[in-house]
């Protein structure tokens, strides 16, 4: 039966928007359950995903716009008397995307994955699961004011999406590769102690070997930019930049400004986020790990989520729920232009890499340090504590024009140096795909030069035995002539 909407909800965003084929739990155990059938699988996704099981009515009332994703734009709606996301796109150019994710998010069911309800087809939409807590990305940096969080809820959304993310690595008979992961793509609910992954618009099977560039800059593992073959271990790259930035409350590599191309230049030479002072070595030697240059050096997903399984003890109060004003659990829409904000922990925190004497610590040592790392890891971030790089210009004084000017100018030439860094290594590239070119070039001509040759040395034969089986001919007639005269 249709809804009874309250007369404060404003026209729906398009009255066609009436009929929802309806996704259910044991329609979606079922489809699960039958994955390995072909002729299952097949049926199901040509019917727009699931079998139609009721109709509802679907209200979305007006300028309730929550963010956007992959495609489309993402709207608050009502659906059987509870809060959802629905999902429409805006071009006939976003349809892919949008079988993407109804296809990718008809397939999965976690409790770190978002929920998917149902699919409506005049509009396209999706309906899925309403996150209230909205992105972690707008916690991290574009509430205001700043909801303060613990060491405990930073880990624990790492090891949520930890999950989530080894659940899709490891589905039959199909796995999945995320290929976007990112805080603007993970979503809180149940006052921010619940982590949920979103936006399947660029997942793919894990069984393809990938070459098309999906995904964010900041968050990008080097072999997808570079156009390298790529597999599962993209994800664990963009995993272990995410922990990094729930650690640091910082945004990566945005010291390096510029377009998404000097990111990108600057991860492929290698450089990374900078190390955290005081970073207990158990969780730098798993970030560290999971960003490593080549994918093979990475662990598995399944690794990271079992590690964190194993730290999270000594992290306790990630289930309390977080100090939520209106206006930053109202704020969803993902907006990447937020001010990066706050930083690591202040105080200190006893390293746990060696000793003075430089013996490795005890295992006893080792505990105690995470025990300390969680206590000393305030409510409310402090400025930054991070390894700073030795070529960081000094910070400006605000109340003189000269220093900000000084600055400003560096600043300007930093970003032009990266800029010409970044147009020096296209022309290399590209002096060396021409040399290649080149070099085929070269390789083609002599190939064809010896082909000439031989075809003029095969001319020359073809001319000699000719010519010999000319001779061969008339001495064979002046034989029979002989032969008849003496007979």
């Amino acid at each position: 039966m249709p809804i009874n909407v309250s007369t404060n909800v404003q026209k729906p965003i398009c009255s066609i928007v009436q009929k929802v084929d309806l996704i259910e739990q044991n329609e979606c155990d079922f489809w699960i359950q039958h994955q390995n059938d072909p002729k299952s699988a097949q049926k199901t996704e040509t019917v727009n995903f699931g079998r139609l099981s009721d109709w509802s009515a679907l209200c979305v009332p007006s300028h309730q716009v929550v963010g956007r994703g992959t495609f489309g734009v993402v709207f608050k709606a009502i659906w059987k008397g509870k809060d959802v996301a629905i999902k429409t796109i805006e071009s006939e150019n976003e349809k892919n995307a949008f079988l993407v994710e109804l296809r990718q998010l008809s397939r999965v069911n976690h409790p770190n994955i978002v929920k998917l309800y149902g699919s409506c087809n005049n509009p396209v939409c999706l309906v899925m699961e309403y996150a209230e807590c909205g992105s972690l990305h707008n916690l991290l940096h574009s509430a205001d004011p700043q909801p303060h969080y613990t060491a405990a809820h930073a880990m624990s959304w790492c090891l949520q999406c930890a999950q989530g993310v080894a659940y899709l690595h490891a589905m039959k008979p199909k796995a999945l590769i995320h290929r976007d992961l990112k805080p603007l793509n993970l979503l809180l609910v149940a006052r921010g102690t619940v982590l949920k992954i979103c936006d399947f618009g660029t997942a793919c099977d894990i069984q393809t070997y990938m070459t098309n560039n999906k995904g964010s800059a900041a968050w990008m593992a080097p072999e997808v930019f570079e156009g390298s073959n790529y597999s599962e271990k993209c994800d664990v790259f963009s995993w272990g930049i995410i922990l990094w930035e729930v650690l640091t409350r910082k945004k990566p590599f945005d010291e390096i400004g510029g377009s998404a191309f000097c990111i990108m230049w600057a991860v492929h030479r290698g450089t990374r986020p900078p190390l955290i002072k005081d970073l207990p070595e158990p969780i730098e030697t798993l970030m560290t790990r999971c960003w490593d240059k080549e994918p093979s050096q990475r662990p598995s997903m399944e690794e990271v989520r079992n590690t964190m399984n194993d730290l999270m003890k000594y992290f306790p109060g990630s289930d309390e729920p977080l100090k939520l004003s209106n206006q930053s659990s109202a704020n969803r829409s993902g907006s990447s232009s937020a001010t990066s904000t706050g930083s690591y922990a202040d105080g200190t925190i006893n390293s746990n890499r060696s000793d003075d004497n430089g013996e490795p610590r005890s295992a006893t040592g080792r505990e105690e340090t995470l025990k300390s790392f969680d206590a000393k890891f305030p409510l409310q971030f402090k400025p930054s504590k991070v390894k700073a790089d030795t070529v960081e210009p000094l910070r400006p004084r605000p109340n003189s024009k000269e220093s900000m000017a000084v600055f400003e100018q560096h600043i300007r030439m930093v970003q032009e140096y990266l800029r010409v860094q970044s147009e020096i290594a296209h022309f290399v590239r590209r002096k060396q795909e021409l040399m290649s070119e080149l070099e085929q070039d070269q390789r083609e001509q002599q190939t064809s030069s010896r082909l000439i040759q031989e075809h003029g040395k095969l001319l020359e034969d073809n001319s000699s035995l000719s010519a010999y089986y000319q001779n061969l001919r008339g001495t064979l007639r002046l034989i029979q002539s002989q032969n008849q005269h003496h007979s």
